[in-house]
């Protein structure tokens, strides 16, 4: 009993925690699209306004999503998939240290997705 407790914690604060760290850089996305900039990169080719409206997707909406355990797995694979893109396209050749923060919540996003929300949650598996 005590060690599934435990495990829905962690769970919840596996999804809570870094997902709203994450949103303070989908945060100035979101603005820099309502304010209509949409200069922004093209990591992946598509343009710069789609590419910034599916970064602001992954770092700031999906987030939401997960924070409050809704449609969780689902809501991970955006997110993970941003970090990727930092990760490796986008910090391809730089350092470990600069790529390490969008390595860390690819991990925890695809845990997410992996495990699910846990039983405190709007989805409650």
């Amino acid at each position: 009993m005590k060690n599934n407790l435990l495990i829905h914690l962690g769970l919840a604060l596996l999804r809570i925690v870094p997902s709203a760290l994450l949103m303070t850089h989908g945060y100035p996305k979101l603005q820099k699209l309502i304010s209509g900039d949409t200069e922004w990169l093209n990591p992946i080719g598509i343009g710069q306004a789609p590419s910034l409206f599916l970064a602001m997707i992954g770092e700031f909406i999906c987030p939401i999503l997960i924070i409050i355990g809704f449609k969780t797995r689902w809501a991970a694979i955006p997110s993970a998939i941003t970090m990727f893109v930092a990760a490796f396209i986008y910090h391809s050749s730089d350092p470990l240290g600069k790529k390490e923060l969008a390595l860390v919540y690819f991990t925890v996003f695809v845990v997410i997705f992996l495990l699910g929300p846990g039983k405190y949650s709007v989805d409650k598996k």
